[in-house]
């Protein structure tokens, strides 16, 4: 038997999702949810998609925190779609407890924007789910993805990355 566990095919390590230590999470966004039954399956632990809905959350209310509306970043010409998505489960989240989504922007690269999260118990003890996201700046009229950044959404960007920074 633990000869067919040496067999089995290992992961390649993703540093991206390592497990951040609490002072990792210094500075970052906090957005407190609490599961209600339709984020359940039914077991009655989350479904794996709620978290993704409560990551958006988090990214969009960060953004609204520091009076950036996503809908005005939209409005501008630029939609910003998820290209990439990461995502480590560590551990279930039972129906009628309270969470934390921390998010944080990570990095802006060209036209690229990396954000950073993590799921935890409200104390912080409980680790649940670790995450990348890239998003990518898109010309809504053109359909195409935008060769830079438009200057006010850089500017609302750099907004988010002083946050993170202080």
């Amino acid at each position: 038997m633990s000869e067919e566990k040496n067999n089995q095919p290992q992961l390649p390590p993703t540093s991206a999702l390592d497990i951040p230590s609490n002072q990792e999470f210094d500075n970052w966004f906090e957005y407190p949810i609490r599961v209600q039954p339709h984020h359940t399956d039914y077991a009655g632990i989350v479904w794996h998609g709620s978290y993704l809905t409560w990551m958006e959350e988090a990214r969009v209310e960060c953004l609204r925190s520091i009076g950036i509306e996503f809908a005005d970043l939209v409005a501008l010409g630029c939609d910003l779609p998820v290209v990439e998505l990461s995502v480590r489960y560590h551990r279930s989240i039972p129906l009628g407890l309270p969470a934390v989504v921390k998010t944080r922007m990570a990095e802006v690269t060209g036209v690229r924007i990396n954000w950073d999260y993590a799921i935890v118990s409200p104390d912080g003890q409980q680790l649940y789910v670790t995450a990348k996201v890239t998003l990518v700046a898109l010309d809504r009229e053109r359909g195409k993805i935008m060769r830079q950044l438009p200057p006010n959404v850089k500017d609302a960007l750099a907004k988010v990355s002083a946050l993170n920074n202080n």
